[in-house]
């Protein structure tokens, strides 16, 4: 995510976390597993830019992700990005760290965690988005921030609406500049179609707020899939549309383990934006050009009914930084909780 889905993993910490053991495990109590989730996950590739025959190796980042229970109705979840950047504080590179409570249909978060924005390519896990394919606002707004959020879900439990208060994204000291961002969110989930719609306000200055509709949209049909967003911000609202971004990213699944895709997203003048010239970078700006991307990529899981292991070859365009580039590499993903349990297992035989 920005500031920072197959594979892909929501950056959503109120999605119910999936047990780490089976029902018949020693750790089960009362139907519950109390054994947390540890995974370090990483991405590791060779980017190629042939517009200026640039290349070389590196990596996008490790993260530890610690999921789990502290009892039937509380739950817990960690994101630390370990890589950090100059003068980054250890709750700087902490991308989200929630504390949940389930009750009935309702449930409460506190924590830190990410601003409700309706699009499904602002809720993909870092390590799932190739940078240059990414729109502007996905690369440079600052997703997480502390706050609390309420959410009802129905009973035939494919809709679910969420109501969140936290610091906003123009507040860069917590517990002082009392800037505070409001969203409202829809999260619908059918065989056919999922929904991510969101109205936002944040403040930018004492009583000034940019104000926002952002409409996420996922199609299925088969092993076909289709992404849709549309994102309109701006400081008033009769300017929503000059501030307008769509992309789109159609995909196809070749059984279990390719993944075929592309992506396209046009972002109309980012100088029409006002107030977020504040986030995004000054030089686009600072232009009258439109920004655009796309690009096309291809996705192999070796282990089959295991997506902890992923290569991929990714080729990509845009714009902004004028690039053409071939990235190929690896993204895994450790799980540390069952690799302990199978030493603990081996050590007693």
């Amino acid at each position: 995510m920005a500031g920072s889905a197959a594979w892909a993993q929501e950056v959503d910490s109120s999605v119910p976390m999936q047990s780490s053991v089976s029902t018949d495990d020693a750790t089960m109590e009362d139907g519950e597993d109390w054994i947390p989730s540890i995974s370090l996950d990483s991405r590791f590739g060779y980017n190629r830019n042939f517009s200026d025959r640039t290349g070389g190796f590196g990596g996008d980042g490790l993260y530890l992700d610690i999921n789990g229970k502290i009892s039937k109705r509380f739950s817990y979840s960690y994101n630390q990005r370990l890589t950090t950047e100059p003068d980054e504080s250890f709750f700087d590179a902490t991308c989200w760290l929630t504390l949940s409570y389930e009750a009935g249909n309702f449930a409460f978060t506190a924590g830190k965690d990410a601003l409700l924005v309706g699009s499904f390519e602002y809720d993909a896990y870092d390590l799932d988005s190739y940078y240059d394919m990414n729109t502007l606002f996905y690369n440079s707004f600052p997703a997480w921030q502390w706050g609390v959020s309420a959410s009802w879900t129905n009973n035939a439990e494919n809709s679910t609406f969420i109501l969140q208060a936290a610091n906003s994204p123009y507040s860069w000291t917590p517990f002082e500049d009392n800037l505070y961002a409001y969203g409202a969110a829809w999260r619908g989930e059918w065989d056919c179609y999922e929904s991510y719609w969101t109205v936002n306000m944040w403040e930018y200055e004492s009583g000034e707020f940019v104000k926002a509709l952002n409409l996420g949209n996922m199609f299925y049909a088969g092993n076909f899939s289709l992404m849709v967003d549309c994102m309109m911000q701006g400081a008033e609202i009769k300017n929503l549309f000059r501030g307008i971004t769509v992309s789109t990213m159609p995909a196809y699944e070749f059984g279990d383990q390719f993944r075929l895709f592309g992506k396209f997203g046009w972002e109309r003048n980012a100088r029409a934006k006002a107030a977020l010239v504040d986030i995004l970078p000054d030089d686009i700006t600072s232009v009258s050009d439109d920004y655009i991307f796309y690009g096309a990529g291809l996705e192999f899981f070796p282990l089959k009914e295991d997506k902890s292991l992923r290569l991929h070859a990714v080729w990509m365009t845009n714009n902004y930084t004028n690039i053409h580039a071939l990235n190929v590499g690896l993204t895994w993903k450790f799980n540390l909780t069952s690799a302990t349990k199978r030493l603990i297992s081996k050590i007693k035989k």
